[in-house]
């Protein structure tokens, strides 16, 4: 009799530690302190127009950041630019921050952000940097600063405008992203932006191997057409290869932060 309750004993013991065994990966998982959806909530205030999150906050921060030096930027290029496409590109900037950065004060004083008052130290290089550049040097310099600040921000965009859940915040968001592409657009129309400077910085970021079908010919780059010149071009008249192209120049620098 015994050894009949000891085996019952036993058995009752077993599946109590199987049943504990199957209940802690749940309630491991119940427990989300640390996790990316309680620091979300951890960080975000009420507003009347709805929730504003610490993405929130930041990207006004940004925006106004962005103002602070890209405005005097655009200024100079208007009054110093030897082209009018720099000088168009320069009364964008103008036009489109002016704008934005109104509209992104008026939005942090109703959600009680504050924002700074002068261009960061990286920012205020980069001023310098244009201030103390001429000619065609310059106007690579503003071309290529300012292309590569605006292109890294698109990411910042979409972010804010797909998660937010504050109604002001998503406004902005989008005409912000039609400021970016409206100067991103203007910038390269100067024909100075160096493309293959910023797919070789993207290219040095990125550790996941890009996706999609391969190349022609297993990867061999096709061969380009021959084209044939047009009848009244001399040989001697042709241009020489390279003419006209822009000089290029690094822009491997620090993302500055939304730049729109």
């Amino acid at each position: 009799m015994l050894r009949r309750v000891n085996g019952t004993v036993l058995i009752i013991a077993a599946l109590i530690a199987t049943l504990g065994a199957l209940a802690f990966p749940i309630w491991s998982y119940a427990d989300r302190s640390g996790t990316g959806q309680d620091r979300l909530e951890a960080s975000t205030v009420a507003t009347r127009w709805g929730p504003l999150s610490a993405t929130d906050r930041d990207f006004l921060v940004r925006v106004r950041l962005a103002g602070l030096w890209e405005l005097p930027a655009g200024q100079q290029a208007i009054e110093r630019a030897p082209s009018e496409a720099i000088r168009d590109a320069g009364d964008h900037l103008v036009v489109g921050h002016a704008d934005l950065d109104r509209r992104a004060r008026e939005v942090a004083a109703k959600l009680g952000v504050q924002l700074p008052n002068q261009p960061n130290d990286q920012q205020q290089g980069w001023l310098r940097e244009l201030s103390a550049a001429t000619g065609e040097a310059y106007e690579r310099a503003f071309a290529n600063l300012l292309r590569n600040a605006h292109g890294k921000v698109f990411s910042l965009v979409a972010q804010v405008r797909h998660t937010t859940r504050n109604t002001l915040i998503r406004q902005l968001a989008s005409d912000a992203n039609q400021t970016v592409l409206d100067h991103i657009t203007m910038l390269e129309a100067t024909g100075k932006v160096d493309f293959d400077a910023i797919a070789d910085e993207a290219a040095g970021g990125t550790t996941a191997s890009p996706s999609g079908p391969p190349a022609p010919d297993g990867g061999t780059p096709p061969a380009p057409a021959a084209v044939e010149p047009p009848g009244d071009l001399s040989p001697t008249s042709r241009p020489s290869p390279g003419a006209g192209t822009p000089g290029s120049i690094d822009t491997r620098r620090p993302e500055p932060g939304i730049s729109p």
